[in-house]
């Protein structure tokens, strides 16, 4: 995934710019402060940072935004992973009583990464990506996306792209972040189909009643499958795709000799898995089954079982591709595409282009307007908004707009709670 502007040898010279003057530091602590409905919740939260040389420094905590910034400014992190909120400050857990510092909450996360659909893409493979197959990541948004609020009436989730081959998905809703262990297993199990390794010819297999769910998850699969894998893939056209993944019997085999068109060729297989339909009980699903297997959604299940599992965080830069990871507009998802998403170098490059005329008049008013505030994150607003960041950093204001509302309900409801008494 070439980023043409980015040469990592720069990072220890760029990364200082964009702490200081880029990084949506507000927007950050108010994601992660959650409207302050629970004390401490901020303090107790751990951050983990990878530094130069692959320097690894878990369990940092901060107080205030002001500490996080501060912190985040003097150590330059390549790379930032969040994890859970524990019992006691992360960074006091060595003073703490063996046994008590605890894992307690966190938000419900899925990690969908390329490479785990090696087996059904042709066109790249290992850490490469292109648009061909970033299909996959679209279906895998839309289908757990449907599920997640469909199924089990989460509202909160915050879409990420992972700065190189993948998607994180955060379910911030207080019911997810309270999960335990095994209640994250049962959704992560409900949300998994596609099983098995390399050896594993048949990795979806479907038994009647067929799930609403995967009912669901079809409906969604089928409006991309002829696009993206009778074409794109050419799963019917390429020998050792027909022979490793759909075991097709040799009748078909002889057909697909007298016809080249992906398009007929599916037709003459989802004839013949119709014919066998009607005459056995077992491999009635077949068509639905190579579907599942070729576009479901592929998830890292340890990623969503544990509270205590970090994952990388959004606006982190991802050190080998310089791409910033930032959240996806879900409204703006079939367009979205990874290779426009900024890189560190190219927003700090914008920052140094000449401000026009406008933008100085525009930066004047804000000054104006903005007296009563703190000058220096007046101007870090006005940074951002000059550069490829800025529509990254409004969809996540969006996002946090909207998880507010429901913040404010739970402080009023508290404060109602306590006048009753």
């Amino acid at each position: 995934m070439p980023a043409s502007d980015y040469d990592s040898a720069c990072l220890p010279d760029i990364l200082p710019l964009y702490y200081r003057r880029l990084f949506p530091f507000s927007q950050y602590y108010r994601w992660l402060n959650y409207g302050g409905v629970q004390k401490n919740y901020f303090q107790n939260r751990e951050f983990s940072f990878t530094l130069k040389d692959d320097i690894y420094v878990r369990y940092q905590s901060f107080t205030t935004q002001n500490e996080l910034e501060k912190e985040m400014q003097k150590m330059n992190p390549y790379k930032i992973d969040i994890g859970a909120i524990y019992s006691h400050r992360p960074n006091q857990h060595n003073t703490v009583k063996s046994g008590t510092f605890q894992a307690l909450e966190k938000e419900l996360v899925f990690d969908i990464d390329m490479t785990d659909y090696d087996d059904v893409r042709s066109c790249c493979s290992a850490a490469e990506i292109c648009p061909k197959c970033w299909t996959l990541m679209t279906i895998a948004i839309r289908v757990l996306d449907r599920a997640l609020r469909d199924d089990f009436g989460f509202q909160h989730l915050l879409w990420v792209y992972s700065g190189r081959r993948g998607v994180h998905c955060w379910v911030c809703d207080e019911a997810a972040r309270k999960l335990s262990v095994a209640a994250r297993s049962a959704v992560a199990e409900y949300l998994s189909l596609v099983k098995g390794g390399d050896e594993t010819m048949k990795k979806v297999v479907l038994s009647d009643p067929i799930h609403p769910f995967i009912r669901e998850s079809l409906v969604v699969v089928e409006r991309y499958f002829p696009l993206y894998a009778l074409q794109d893939q050419d799963i019917l056209g390429r020998k050792e795709s027909v022979d490793k993944h759909l075991h097709v019997r040799k009748q078909l085999q002889q057909d697909f000799q007298n016809e080249k068109k992906p398009e007929n060729r599916w037709n003459l297989l989802k004839d013949q898995a119709k014919r066998k339909q009607a005459t056995s009980k077992k491999g009635q699903h077949f068509e639905k089954e190579i579907m599942l297997q070729y576009c479901y959604p592929r998830l890292d299940v340890n990623v969503s079982k544990g509270v205590n599992h970090l994952l990388k965080s959004p606006f982190s830069v991802h050190p080998k591709t310089g791409r910033i990871s930032v959240p996806i507009d879900l409204k703006e998802l079939e367009t979205f595409d990874p290779f426009a998403v900024p890189t560190i170098s190219m927003i700090c490059e914008e920052l140094d282009r000449p401000r026009t005329v406008e933008e100085e008049d525009k930066s004047e008013e804000t000054i104006d307007k903005e007296n009563e505030k703190d000058a220096a994150e007046s101007r870090k607003i006005r940074d951002y908004k000059r550069t490829s960041l800025a529509k990254y950093v409004k969809c996540f204001d969006q996002f946090l707009d909207v998880m507010a509302r429901s913040w404010k309900g739970e402080l009023l409801r508290k404060s109602d709670l306590q006048k009753d008494f």
